[in-house]
């Protein structure tokens, strides 16, 4: 990881009037349902977005500017943002325009600022920041039903890297298969920790140069779609291929990454998360106590509901 994001500051989003979220190599965000963790997962699409020059497309993927905007009390017109990651810093005030969308009131970077830019639609960040920021990446695995991207047919060639609701997981995993066989190894053992009855995947590329999720069971001579997989087992294939990846994004969040697993299935995929803290920072949203117990106090953060808006908490250490 060429640079770590050690602090995000977050004014007028959603639920939280003022916030501060430190980040270690893992942090785990918990609070009771309704304190904001999910909008705190949010900010950090949001700022990867804005890295891609995608700010218009998030905002409008989120209900417009005005869904975005807190609204408790004290409430200030805009966003503003605050990132620092030794030796860069980033800060941002969105302010609302036309169309129910969000501009750029001010944008700047550097320490001391150096850049700064005023009424822009996409952010103007250059080299350096723009890749710090660009690696933060939010994944939801959560949509298993029948209609699934991840079900559905998708292009071989989209296989660089797994998109946030593994819609091209098939073809990810192929590119691993023909180029790091070692590490497609490693995502087949840990799925059979969880799926013993699991044998491997079938990846062929069909007519038209694309690819569907297909997979093989241990003593049957059957081949089976991914609507045969539980819906537990086929989120955590997609948690194995993100979190064992050779190349992952330099941020990863996962929001509630423990749907649907079992305990012994929540209990593994803590040690894939900091086996993946190695090569990056990991934000993980939960509410399992399972889960939770995997990690040490000092990787919490807690979500509380203060004065109507979202506070953000590190535990007390001491008894």
């Amino acid at each position: 990881m060429p640079y770590k994001i050690s602090e995000v500051s977050v004014e007028g989003f959603t639920s939280i009037r003022a916030a501060t979220l430190t980040l270690g190599d893992v942090t785990v965000l918990v609070g009771a349902n309704g304190a904001g963790k999910s909008n705190v997962v949010g900010v950090l699409e949001l700022l990867g977005r804005m890295a891609d020059s995608e700010l218009g497309l998030a905002v409008g993927l989120r209900g417009g500017a005005q869904a975005l905007q807190y609204v408790g009390p004290r409430a200030e017109e805009g966003i503003r943002l605050r990132v620092t990651a030794d030796p860069h810093s980033y800060e941002a005030h969105l302010v609302p325009a036309a169309n129910d969308s969000l501009i750029f009131a001010e944008e700047k970077w550097g320490r001391p600022p150096e850049g700064l830019a005023r009424g822009h639609k996409e952010s103007q960040l250059p080299g350096p920041m723009r890749s710090v920021l660009g690696g933060c990446r939010v994944f939801h695995f959560h949509d298993t039903s029948v209609n699934a991207p991840v079900k559905t047919l998708g292009f071989t060639a989209d296989n660089e890297a797994l998109r946030p609701d593994a819609r091209n997981l098939a073809a990810f995993l192929l590119r691993l298969r023909e180029g790091e066989p070692k590490t497609y190894r490693r995502i087949v053992r840990a799925v059979q920790t969880v799926a013993p009855f699991f044998r491997d995947f079938l990846l062929a590329e069909e007519p038209g140069g694309k690819i569907r999720l297909r997979w093989m069971q241990q003593g049957v001579d059957a081949i089976f779609p991914a609507e045969a997989l539980s819906d537990g087992t086929l989120r955590y294939i997609c948690l194995c291929a993100l979190l064992l990846q050779p190349d992952p994004p330099a941020l990863l969040t996962l929001d509630e990454p423990e749907l649907g697993l079992h305990p012994h299935a929540v209990v593994q995929l803590a040690d894939l998360l900091r086996s993946a803290a190695v090569r990056s920072q990991v934000v993980i949203a939960t509410q399992s106590v399972t889960l939770l117990n995997q990690f040490s106090l000092d990787d919490l953060v807690v979500a509380e509901r203060e004065d109507g808006g979202t506070a953000l908490r590190r535990p007390d250490p001491r008894p």
